[in-house]
């Protein structure tokens, strides 16, 4: 009896422990979102300031933000994020999952080879190639005027096919007795894609969709220098990024934290309208 309850006592004792430390991680992670989003209402200019905390709070940082284009577009250039990052997931969407397709239910020759370039490939970071990428574009004719969207375009969307490792992880997990009924029963190999496998994958698709809008939404990188000096072709990273130049900080500081809070919105919007495709397709998963 014992040592059932000093058993019982020592696990109390343990969930306690983890529960604390949960929630001290929790503040750790949930405090610098809960710190920009006051300075974004913040009414005292500038970076430095006597208190910590926010002593007056104000809209005009969020008006500032969408009303002064005279130095800085943020619309122009929240715009231009948007564009480039809509048409740069679906393509994105469905190179990944074409290539993870192919790559998980045909055999052919240069398969084994294909799948060790792309894994050793995939170890080296993408910024690696940035100036060759650029002199190609240039090359091209794509580094100037408003070919620069369509240079973004192509060069976010260009090696997301390498990135298939994950989305052939999962159509390795559904079997392929259902692409074999469904050619029995005279399915090609694309209506078995389009009608069998897709309604099973929502929650790679999910992922997919997610890391494809994610990657020229927050690039700053690439953006910057195919952009360089065109401001009018800017994405929202390298506007925030001027906003905290020393020429612009002390006026543009607050606004900076608005323009954090501003794109991190569709962000938001499109996960919380994605989740529940993800949860669907589980839910499916498991019934099929």
């Amino acid at each position: 009896m014992k040592k059932t309850t000093s058993y019982k006592a020592k696990k109390r004792t343990v969930n306690i422990l983890v529960h604390v430390l949960l929630a001290v991680l929790a503040i750790i992670w949930i405090f610098p979102i809960a710190w920009v989003i006051m300075i974004s209402f913040r009414a005292e200019k500038g970076s430095y300031t006597s208190s910590f905390l926010p002593k007056s709070f104000t809209l005009d940082n969020y008006k500032k933000l969408f009303t002064d284009t005279t130095v800085l577009n943020f619309p122009k250039m929240f715009m231009n994020t948007l564009i480039i990052a809509i048409f740069v997931c679906i393509i994105s969407t469905i190179f990944v999952l074409a290539v993870s397709y192919c790559m998980s239910r045909l055999r052919f020759k240069v398969r084994k080879k294909y799948l060790n370039i792309a894994m050793i490939l995939g170890l080296f970071p993408g910024f690696m190639s940035m100036i060759a990428v650029y002199y190609i574009l240039k090359a091209i004719g794509l580094s100037e005027g408003s070919m620069v969207r369509v240079a973004l375009i192509m060069v976010y969307s260009a090696g997301s096919g390498l990135g298939f490792y994950i989305a052939k992880g999962f159509f390795d997990t559904i079997p392929k007795a259902l692409d074999e009924a469904a050619f029995l029963d005279g399915a090609t190999k694309f209506q078995v894609f389009t009608k069998v496998t897709i309604p099973l994958s929502k929650p790679i698709i999910v992922y997919t969709v997610l890391t494809s809008f994610l990657g020229p939404w927050l690039d700053f990188i690439f953006a910057k220098v195919i952009c360089r000096a065109n401001a009018d072709y800017y994405t929202v990273a390298i506007g925030l990024w001027r906003m905290l130049e020393k020429e612009y900080i002390d006026n543009w500081y607050t606004c900076f934290a608005a323009g954090a809070v501003c794109i991190s919105i569709p962000i938001a919007i499109l996960f919380i309208y994605m989740q529940r495709y993800y949860v669907e397709g589980l839910t499916g998963a498991v019934k099929g």
